[in-house]
């Protein structure tokens, strides 16, 4: 083999960026440094990787995208060489790649990281956000060790490990004519207009809300981005169901917004730790499952207000 691991993380970096600058930038390694990498890749495979767009960045060409999947496969099989060789000697380190629900990661992934890095310094955590369906092929395909998601139609290949229960609630502008409910059912929301979160499976699960309760909700606005359907809703465009709650009851432009108690009986989402159910687990993951476990339960969740904090009366001002 006439290259190296180091010019394979150089041609993912340039890859997952599209940009020999912001690739520099994300690695802290000169720009002639992954230009040539690349150039030497492209040499030794007898492939073109990428097309150069004129002070435009980079695309990749078929064939580089399909190599970038393998080179993140042969890169995270050698980093795997560090966690084996911990195993045999008892100790936690290596690098971890951390799925986690994009609707989760604000959250949940600071804290959880920092903290885990802080206990076992000689590990390092690669973060990956994405929705359920993401984070599954993730798992399956050894590109995220350990997923934190949702009880979403989870597979029997799939080991899912439950931390928290959280139990749908309504969100509205301080404004909205509901806002001084404590409770509303989905009956009364029915002709109000709805902002729904339009994540695969999650979007299932809120419609399959209104299925149990025969009720058809108006939807008004759709979006992928939970800080999208909280900002829309604070500036009057209906309502929005969600099973987080943020610590923060302000959109991201700064506008208030009032959480309600959706009456009834609803299925909950539970948060829960994912794995690969027929890959053993190493220390390292093992640990991790363990962290979160201390860390995440009904009384306290990193960045969130906890159930137990919900179960609490509202009080009316």
């Amino acid at each position: 083999m006439r290259f190296s691991l180091r010019q394979l993380e150089y041609f993912i970096a340039a890859g997952e960026t599209g940009s020999i600058t912001l690739a520099s930038e994300m690695i802290h390694i000169s720009q002639p440094s992954i230009s040539t990498a690349i150039s030497h890749l492209e040499r030794e495979l007898n492939v073109q990787l990428f097309i150069r767009h004129h002070a435009q960045g980079l695309s990749l060409t078929p064939v580089g995208r399909a190599l970038l999947s393998e080179a993140k496969r042969v890169v995270g099989q050698a980093e795997s060489l560090y966690t084996v060789a911990a195993d045999t000697i008892g100790t936690v380190r290596g690098t971890l790649s951390l799925g986690c629900m994009v609707t989760l990661a604000p959250m949940l992934v600071p804290e959880l990281s920092n903290g885990f890095v802080a206990a076992f310094p000689e590990t390092t955590i690669r973060h990956v956000e994405g929705n359920q369906e993401d984070l599954l092929r993730g798992l399956r395909r050894s590109e995220v060790d350990v997923a934190l998601t949702y009880d979403l139609q989870v597979p029997d290949d799939i080991a899912f490990a439950p931390l928290v229960s959280l139990p749908p609630h309504i969100v509205v502008a301080e404004t909205h004519p509901l806002a001084q409910q404590s409770a509303v059912t989905l009956e009364e929301l029915a002709e109000q207009p709805l902002v729904l979160l339009d994540l695969p499976l999650s979007r299932e699960y809120f419609l399959a809300l209104f299925m149990a309760a025969g009720v058809v909700p108006t939807i008004a606005a759709r979006s992928a981005y939970p800080d999208v359907v909280r900002a829309m809703v604070a500036n009057g465009a209906g309502y929005a169901l969600f099973n987080v709650r943020p610590r923060s009851d302000h959109s991201l432009d700064g506008r208030k917004l009032v959480s309600i108690r959706l009456a009834g009986e609803h299925r909950p989402m539970t948060i829960g730790v994912a794995t690969l159910a027929s890959l053993a687990k190493s220390k390292l993951i093992e640990a991790f499952q363990a962290h979160c476990e201390a860390r995440i339960s009904r009384a306290y969740i990193p960045g969130m207000i906890a159930p137990v904090m919900t179960d609490r009366p509202r009080v009316e001002s």
